[in-house]
């Protein structure tokens, strides 16, 4: 088996040559252009370009590349990552980048190379551009990610293997546990925020016995239900966007998890970029018409995976999947009963998921541009306090929302 080496630029150039599912796409690979684009946190990136096409390579490190050495982890994650990419991309081929290449020795992949006008949808937002298709095109992926990858649709030997088989991801399982779940509730070396504005705030965080008690059942959900297998880490930063394309990217945190800890990461981020447009306005734009359409995108996101999923779960009612068999759930009346519960429930864990998310990106080790990018430190601190005041309420009263009606109108009351 070959041994692990990490690439640059002029030895991916030997390395492509020597590999037939590279060079095929790219044609003439003697005069590659390599570029290496990585702002993440984790690993290395490489934009390949050759006079007649393009791809993108991605390498793991034994480390976290945002910290050093100092931080070791997994460069299996690479493979999780190009088996979700794989089979997502199979569920949803319309909304996840072509895998071309995995060389699990070298922990690479090679993929489709997303072209301009694809930009991170995250920079999307700091800039106020508008995506029309944004939302039905993110619930078209969670719907079916999700949904063809639970018990709704598959039986549960087929299930618990693959459960197996995720459960090997377990270091990075414990890196979102402790960034996530842990760090910002107790005193890390990790933990930093705009201080000294929000120095009470996070001291807040720290000693709020309602919130503790309330992250540790979703600690205790992230770790223990294999609901489906989940993208893991589905932040803004992990979608590529035009006007008229939305691709998922970056699945390496994926497992066998709550389906709300997806479907909360993408709402939550849209929450928190709300919030940040305030520091983002100028004298020319206020930026109030762009946070209606954030609001509508958050609606709109929820309202169409709801409509989609339920849709999903109706044509299959009668399949292989073993969580509802139709022999008891056998009249209208209870159908009605146990999607509505199901859904309600879904939705509750989504608040939670999405709340826990907005916080460690306020408190925690790993921050967002949205805030990052507000130079003035108090204008910067404002906007985060009040969607760190909405994440607490949300995380501590998520049961009392039936609709997502009710949590607009919750952003827009912590937003006056």
């Amino acid at each position: 088996m070959a041994e692990f080496q990490q690439l640059n630029e002029k030895s991916l150039v030997d390395y492509i040559k020597s590999t037939p599912s590279l060079s095929s796409v790219l044609g003439d690979s003697d005069n590659l252009v390599i570029k290496e684009v990585g702002d993440g946190n984790l690993n290395f990136v490489y934009i390949v370009t050759s006079p007649s096409s393009s791809l993108v390579i991605k390498q793991a490190l034994p480390y976290i590349r945002c910290i050093g050495e100092s931080w070791p982890m997994t460069k299996e994650r690479a493979y999780f990552e190009a088996t979700t990419l794989k089979e997502h991309g199979r569920l949803c081929p319309e909304h996840v980048p072509e895998v071309y290449h995995f060389d699990h020795p070298m922990s690479l992949i090679g993929m489709r190379y997303l072209a301009p006008p694809h930009i991170i949808l995250r920079k999307g937002l700091i800039a106020g551009v508008e995506y029309p298709l944004l939302a039905e095109h993110m619930a078209e992926y969670i719907s079916k990610t999700l949904f063809y990858t639970s018990l709704l649709y598959t039986t549960t030997t087929e299930h618990k293997r693959e459960v197996a088989e995720f459960c090997g991801n377990v270091e990075l399982c414990r890196l979102t546990e402790q960034v996530v779940f842990s760090d910002p509730y107790k005193v890390s070396q990790y933990n930093r925020w705009t201080s000294p504005h929000l120095d009470h705030d996070a001291e807040a965080v720290r000693e709020d016995n309602d919130l503790k008690l309330e992250i540790a059942q979703l600690k205790s959900m992230f770790c223990e239900r294999a609901q489906a297998l989940i993208h893991g880490d589905l932040h803004t930063g992990s979608v590529m966007v035009t006007q008229d394309s939305t691709q998922v990217i970056d699945p390496e945190f994926s497992i066998y998890g709550p389906m709300g800890f997806d479907i909360g990461a993408f709402l939550g981020n849209l929450i928190l970029a709300y919030f940040s447009q305030d520091g983002h306005a100028t004298e020319g734009n206020d930026r109030k018409a762009y946070k209606k359409w954030i609001l509508r995108t958050i609606e709109e996101t929820w309202n169409f995976f709801y409509k989609k999923f339920i849709a999903l779960w109706d044509e299959n009612k009668d399949g292989s999947g073993e969580a509802y068999l139709p022999q008891i759930y056998n009249n209208p009346d209870v159908w009605q009963l146990v999607q509505t519960k199901y859904m309600r429930d879904l939705l509750h864990d989504s608040l939670g998921f999405g709340a826990a998310k907005m916080i460690r990106r306020i408190v925690g080790v790993a921050h967002v541009e949205d805030f990052e990018l507000i130079v003035d430190e108090g204008k910067r601190a404002e906007c985060e306090r009040k969607a760190l005041n909405l994440a607490k309420m949300l995380l501590k009263q998520r049961a009392k929302f039936v609709s997502i009606d009710e949590v607009i109108s919750a952003i827009l009351q912590a937003d006056p």
